[in-house]
């Protein structure tokens, strides 16, 4: 695995945000992990598109990984604006003009709103098993209550539908390695859930055109996103460049195959596709 770079970054509020940073010269990757999941589970595919050339920006989510403050929370509603940041600091050090945007599972779904409104920094979009139609749910008297608590509890903690190790893989050794993973979210809070709707609403917009190219990712056997839907929505957008790749045989983390190589592969080669 090629050597990186931990650090912390300080946003303009202040918070100060963790990230894992491998340097190159063939373009600059923004790589966005999931809702409970952190930049240690993707090292893997971060380290691969390193050693293609590619400067990589892994951060820990503002309020997960190992980031403690303001835990499964963003009072100030900051991804987007966090994402801005992000891309302005990945273009300085890797001398960049534009940004390879890599979102996986929620992190698909932000990446996907952050497309449609900042188009001006991305040189492509990439969404890998995207969390814009998941399959799990919290139920409806917990969505009611939600609703209530993110008017006048918002600090409320309620549990990831998620805890089961098995929806992400079915490599036994990566389902041992999420159970003892300290750094995973297991709790978010009502105002987190309400806005991570809010998220859903924009991200789920049919004919979407794009000014870069976009790639989705999907796995056959995912139990968490409703691929379906997902191609649906993709099927619709309009983009310079569109690629599909399914993997009929796979779980939702593609990462934690017991062969990953094919899908790391896969992504360098549509990378370098873009890039060229």
């Amino acid at each position: 695995m090629t050597d990186f770079e931990h650090g912390q970054i300080i946003f303009a509020d202040g918070y100060e945000c963790f990230y894992r940073y491998w340097p190159g010269q063939r373009g600059a990757v923004l790589y966005l992990h999931g809702i409970q999941s952190h930049g240690l589970w993707f090292e893997g595919s971060a380290s691969r598109l390193a050693e293609a050339g590619y400067a990589v920006l892994l951060p820990d989510r503002r309020g997960s990984g190992r980031n403690r403050r303001d835990r499964g929370d963003d009072p100030g509603g900051h991804w987007l604006a966090d994402l801005g940041e992000l891309c302005a600091v990945l273009k300085r050090r890797a001398s960049a003009s534009r940004i390879h945007l890599v979102g996986v599972s929620w992190g698909g779904k932000l990446a996907t709103v952050f497309g449609r409104h900042r188009s001006d920094l991305l040189a492509s979009l990439t969404l890998v098993a995207p969390g814009i139609y998941p399959l799990v749910d919290v139920s409806l008297w917990d969505k009611m209550a939600i609703a209530l608590c993110g008017l006048g509890a918002p600090r409320r903690q309620f549990p990831i539908p998620l805890n089961e190790p098995e929806l992400f893989t079915d490599n036994p050794q990566r389902q041992e390695f999420i159970r003892a993973d300290a750094n995973r979210l297991t709790t978010v809070t009502s105002r987190f859930l309400c806005r991570s709707h809010f998220l859903d609403r924009h991200a789920r917009v049919f004919d979407q055109r794009f000014t870069f190219p976009v790639k989705l990712f999907l796995a056959g056997r995912d139990r968490i996103i409703d691929n379906r839907s997902t191609l649906e929505l993709f099927r619709s957008w309009h983009a310079p460049r569109k690629q599909l790749r399914y993997y009929p045989h796979a779980s939702h983390t593609l990462e934690f195959e017991s062969n990953p190589e094919t899908h790391f592969d896969d992504l360098v080669e549509w990378i370098d596709y873009v890039a060229s």
